[in-house]
């Protein structure tokens, strides 16, 4: 038996800086809210007739431990018949979270789940605690700078020449101003759950917009920027994602229930892929599992209308229209919800759009993809 996977809804918390405004806030908290606010905008769920609860992590100790997807689904005041798990894919830990969900309710053995993520990169620093098995080195497996995001970076430089630091700087301006205007449009507020947050100088505050935005961006200033990763290097601090805070949740379901509940339908999940790729090119991983999607799907990169990308170097209007990691963050594991309810967004707005994607490249050499249909296509193809 294989049923058709709806996304009902998705919402997350604004996104922190590390060590910003959610620096007294503990991240099973973040995800709590998030949670909590998903189902207070779908009253028509009954708490108890939720299946499963699936939430994605990178580092799994600490406040992000003692298996948070159960912690967090008896944290938000869901029945305790309500089971939950943890999920770990480092960046695409939502996403994964998302596909593993689906793959339950295709499967017969979910009707309505929840998926999302949460990643405290002030409280939990990127590699906290790992320990990495020496033979990685001493066979050779990767390079010592494969866990090092800009070095892989760096990498994809070398590799595709033609991507140089001017453009990448472009790319990252425009994602700035893409996001700025989707703020002044009040395009992003609309999925944000606002998200009480304790500063030790001035109190609570109400955290209501992501803190990492800089709409003053500048070619200028992007260009006087240091390279840290490598001398006269092309990866800047302004070209890249930064470190952040921030949760994420996902409702989905099987068709036939949203529309007994009476539920929206925002978005249809075709199909979805994960690849791997080399280590040391880790960013290139989107590549392969897009394709691999695709053809899963029989569909080709023509018939995809919109794209949400994590970031990319493209300044087409049918990629990341909100913006992307560059300007809101990327909480790590929580970041794959983000590109979903962007999406279901731009299906509103786009009905000529019969197709989706939503894609991320995951560390030590991976890539992820999910092909979506879009609920208001009303068949005019442009």
């Amino acid at each position: 038996m294989s049923r058709t996977v709806v996304l009902v809804d998705a919402v997350r918390t604004p996104f922190g800086k590390a060590g910003g405004m959610y620096a007294g806030t503990r991240a099973d908290d973040l995800m709590v809210r998030a949670i909590r606010g998903l189902l207070d905008r779908n009253p028509k769920v009954e708490h108890s007739a939720i299946d499963d609860v699936a939430i994605a992590a990178a580092t799994q100790t600490g406040d992000q431990g003692m298996n948070i997807g159960r912690s967090a689904t008896l944290l938000a005041g869901l029945p305790n018949t309500v089971p939950g798990y943890s999920i770990d894919r480092w960046c695409a830990g939502a996403l994964t979270a998302v596909t593993t969900i689906a793959g339950a309710i295709s499967f017969g053995s979910n009707d309505i789940a929840i998926a999302g993520g949460v990643e405290h990169m002030g409280n939990h620093p990127m590699g906290e605690l790992m320990d990495p098995n020496p033979r990685y080195l001493a066979e050779k497996i990767v390079e010592q700078d494969a866990l090092a995001m800009g070095s892989t970076a760096e990498r994809l430089h070398d590799r595709f020449p033609t991507i140089t630091k001017e453009r990448a700087d472009k790319y990252a301006l425009n994602s700035q101003i893409k996001t700025a205007k989707a703020y002044e449009a009040g395009l992003i507020q609309r999925d944000l759950i606002p998200m009480a947050a304790r500063n030790a100088e001035l109190g609570w505050t109400i955290a209501t917009v992501d803190e990492a935005p800089r709409p003053t961006t500048t070619m200028d200033g992007l260009a006087g920027l240091k390279t840290p990763f490598r001398p006269a290097g092309r990866v800047t601090a302004g070209n890249s994602s930064g470190l952040n805070d921030g949760a994420t949740a996902a409702l989905l379901a099987s068709e036939d229930k949203a529309k007994e509940l009476g539920l929206s339908i925002k978005a249809r999940l075709v199909t979805y892929a994960f690849a791997g790729v080399e280590p040391e090119v880790m960013g290139f991983g989107p590549v392969p599992s897009t394709i691999k999607a695709l053809k899963q799907a029989g569909l080709s990169i023509k018939d995809i209308g919109l794209f949400e990308i994590n970031e990319a170097q493209d300044d087409d209007a049918r990629v990341n229209p909100f913006g992307g990691a560059i300007a809101v963050g990327h909480p790590l594991a929580s970041s794959g919800v983000r590109l979903m309810l962007n999406l279901a967004r731009s299906f509103e707005d786009h009905p000529e759009a019969r197709y989706g994607l939503t894609t991320m490249c995951i560390g030590l050499g991976m890539g992820g993809s999910v092909i979506w249909e879009n609920p208001h296509f009303n068949g005019q193809v442009k």
